[in-house]
Parts: structure tokens; C-alpha cells; sequence
């Protein structure tokens, strides 16, 4: 039977509880990454791999510091991420959890181990960078100040703080591009929250309503509706550009500020400044969509049942194989403040509305649109007629000023003759709007 913990301490009675205490230690141990493969252009790319071991990394053990110079294949090995579907993988100078595990080479029958290694150490407790530098790392460029030998010192010449900043590689020799910022903040967590954070100011929150006290708050739990522990979700890509230079001091979500965001509601009221509600000069506070449907649709800064908000610069919706269908229980409504384009490039546009009215300009349009085709066949009789009587007009002798008009009226090309050939050529109807 396989035994662990305490029960494999005691497995052998030749062995004493520190011995066994100790190798329990050397299955696991910290090391500190030397470079990772994260693309082709990677040093150890070929080494790990190739595509197959890309997020390994060349490791050393951090209780086995040695001079930079002497680092080699002794000293320093590999290791492949333990979790294939999870990635998050470490930065050069950082630190990680290695292990043994399975090799691909007949573990079974071999006893042959590979390196894994497990996720970063959160040292500085930070989501941007945890790097632990080498005690042996040089700075190469230090300043003249520091440069003073014993006997310049014993002249009175100290040594002073130098002025230039350490650099410490955070890319090493895997081709990567990661560079250190001092303004990425951390997302503030609430009791129960779960955060998921990237190094670049990207996160989701699986969170709730938190009306807890503090120095920080949070904008989605101050509504009278909503109670602690009703879930909220918060997928946040970048931060405002209004934000302080302090990358320590956490922050809470701020849909009208952050770049890109999607919310995920329950009962929480979110004060987001829409678009089209925005005032102009000289005009008082504008109700949204109000002289457009009715009944006019509850304002989304009180809203407070579930709904999902998406916020940013710019939306795109795109398939490439099928439809896009909006479908609701109540109104639909589009409107914004420049022009709004609805086009079909090769059939129709369809506007439908099954026991309303289509209102065009403005919300309780009352004037009826003509019907065209109907129109345009009375009309064309009217004019037939009208020839005729003219042509009859014409002819009488004993109204000489009615038979001079009647007669300009009837010619070929005259007023009603032009008006007949472009009624019956189809010109006064639309080729492209039809109505019923």
C-alpha cells in the first residue's frame, strides 16, 4: 500500500524522522527561472522541445546561488508547467515551485523523473511582476561614486548612493518583451470575491455586493435594492489614464473610466453615463430614449434587475456564417448621436411592425405614407381623362380662350402628356421603399 505523510516518515525503521523529513524536502524546492521558451526565438526553444515545450523554463536552485559565470548544465536544469490548461506562466527572475513527476520515458519500467514546476511565487504580493533577484547580480553600470577603493576611503573620499537605477531582466534570453510598470494596480478584493488578474491591468471578478467600509469602495453596492453577497461578474481590460502613478495602491472597477468592461448583474445598480444621455449646452437633464418608445425604458443608472452592460470605445459585432438575432421581451432601441445606417447589400431591409404603426420622423408620426402603386393608377386615369376633356375643349369654337388652354394642355409633350408618360414609366414611385 503506498503510504504518505506520517506513515511514510515511519516506512523505514533504519531511517530517522529528519532523514525522512528531508527528502520529503528535496521533492520539492524553490528555484529561481533562468530563461523560458515562450516562442521560436527563444534560447532554450529547441532544447525544451520546440513547440511542444513551450512555458519551460531553465531553472535554478535558489539554495544553490552561484556566480553567473559558472551557471551551466550542473547547476541549472528544466522543468515543463505542471497544468497544460491553465497558463500562467513565470518571468525570468521570478520564482517557482519544482517537482518531480512522470517522465515520457517509460517512468514505469525507467524510473526516469521529469522537472515540473508550479505557478509564481506571489513574493511582493503583487499581479504585475514577483521577481527575486540573484544575491550575485551585478550592476554593471555603477556609478564613479561608488567606485572607490580602501585607501580613498581612508582619505576621506566615502562612498555615495549612486544616482542609476538597477535594471533586472525580467525577458533574460527568451526573445520575450515584458516590461516592468509602476502603475499597474491591483484589483481591492471583498470578502468571498474571486479574482482572476493578468500582469497588464485585465482582470475578472467573480464578486458580490459589498457595502463594507473602508478607504477604498466600490460604485455597485450603494443602491437600496441590492444586499451584501448578491453576485456580481466584472471582466475589466485596462485601467483609466487618469489613474496615479502608484502602482501599489489597489483600485476598484469604474465602468465609465475603464477602457473596455462587460458587467454581469444581479441587483445592482450601476452609474453608467451613457452615451446619447449626455447634455448638451444650454440643455437641463435629458431622460434617455424618452422620444423614442414608449413606455420609455427605465434609466440604465437605475436599473437594478440582472442585465449585462458592455462598455468600451468601440463595439463590433461580426459572424461569419450565420445570423445575428436581437430578440426581446419588451422594446428594442437603437439611437445614437450622429447619423444611424441600416443597409442590405444584396436583399431587403425588412421593417414590420404587426398591429402598430411604422412612424417615420418622429415618435407619434401622424401623417400617412401614400400608397404608391394604387396612387399612381388613379392618377394615371385622372390624367387620361383630362386629355380627353381637353382634347374636346379644344375643339369648341365658341370658347375660344378654354379651347387656346385646352389645346396646350392635350399637345403631344405638353403638361399632361408629360405628366402621363412618366406615370406610366414608374417614375413618381420608389424603386427601393414599398409599404402596404
Amino acid at each position: 500500500m503506498l503510504k504518505t505523510g506520517l506513515s511514510y516518515l515511519n516506512n523505514s525503521a533504519t531511517a530517522t524522522i529528519a532523514d525522512r523529513l528531508q527528502m520529503q524536502y528535496d521533492e520539492f524546492f524553490v528555484a529561481r527561472v533562468i530563461d523560458i521558451s515562450l516562442n521560436s526565438n527563444s534560447e532554450i526553444f529547441s532544447i525544451t522541445g520546440g513547440w511542444s515545450g513551450i512555458g519551460s523554463i531553465k531553472f535554478q536552485q535558489l539554495e544553490k546561488s552561484i556566480s553567473p559565470n559558472s551557471k551551466n548544465q550542473q547547476v541549472s536544469t528544466y522543468a515543463t508547467p505542471c497544468n497544460g490548461q491553465f497558463k500562467s506562466f513565470p518571468l525570468v527572475n521570478e520564482l517557482v515551485l519544482i517537482f518531480k513527476g512522470p517522465s515520457t520515458n517509460k517512468t514505469q519500467t525507467t524510473n526516469t523523473k521529469t522537472f515540473y514546476y508550479l505557478n509564481t511565487f506571489s513574493l511582493w504580493n503583487n499581479q504585475h511582476a514577483n521577481p527575486f533577484p540573484d544575491v550575485f547580480f551585478n550592476n554593471t553600470s555603477q556609478s564613479p561614486s561608488m567606485d572607490k577603493s580602501n585607501a580613498d576611503i581612508q582619505a576621506g573620499s566615502v562612498k555615495k548612493p549612486s544616482n542609476t537605477i538597477t535594471q533586472l531582466s525580467l525577458n533574460g534570453n527568451s526573445g520575450g518583451t515584458f516590461e516592468e510598470k509602476g502603475n499597474i494596480h491591483p484589483i481591492l478584493p471583498f470578502a468571498g470575491d474571486n479574482i482572476l488578474e493578468g500582469r497588464f491591468g485585465n482582470s475578472i471578478r467573480l464578486g458580490n455586493t459589498s457595502k463594507a467600509g473602508g478607504t477604498i469602495t466600490n460604485n455597485w453596492s450603494r443602491g437600496s435594492n441590492t444586499e451584501n453577497g448578491d453576485p456580481i461578474t466584472i471582466i475589466k481590460n485596462g485601467q483609466p489614464t487618469s489613474g496615479s502613478s502608484e502602482g501599489y495602491l489597489p483600485i476598484t472597477e469604474d465602468i465609465n473610466n475603464d477602457p473596455t468592461s462587460i458587467y454581469l448583474t444581479s441587483t445592482q445598480n450601476i452609474p453608467f453615463d451613457i452615451a446619447v444621455a449626455t447634455t448638451r449646452e444650454g440643455e437641463g437633464s435629458t431622460i434617455p430614449y424618452s422620444n423614442i418608445i414608449s413606455p420609455v425604458p427605465k434609466s440604465p443608472k437605475l436599473y437594478n434587475d440582472p442585465q449585462i452592460i458592455l462598455n468600451s470605445g468601440r463595439l463590433l459585432f461580426n459572424t461569419h456564417t450565420d445570423n445575428i438575432l436581437f430578440s426581446s421581451q419588451k422594446s428594442i432601441v437603437l439611437t445614437s448621436i450622429e447619423d444611424l445606417g441600416i443597409q442590405s447589400q444584396t436583399k431587403n431591409v425588412n421593417i414590420i411592425s404587426d398591429k402598430g404603426v411604422v412612424s417615420l420622423g418622429k415618435q407619434n408620426a401622424s401623417e400617412s405614407v401614400i400608397l404608391g402603386d394604387t396612387f399612381i393608377n388613379d392618377f394615371t386615369a385622372l390624367i387620361d381623362n383630362l386629355k380627353t376633356l381637353c382634347s374636346a375643349l379644344g375643339k369648341e369654337g365658341s370658347l375660344p380662350i378654354a379651347s387656346s388652354l385646352a389645346n396646350i394642355l392635350s399637345q403631344s409633350g405638353g403638361v399632361l402628356d408629360n405628366i402621363s408618360n412618366r406615370a406610366q414609366a414608374g417614375d413618381y414611385k420608389s424603386k427601393k421603399v414599398k409599404t402596404t
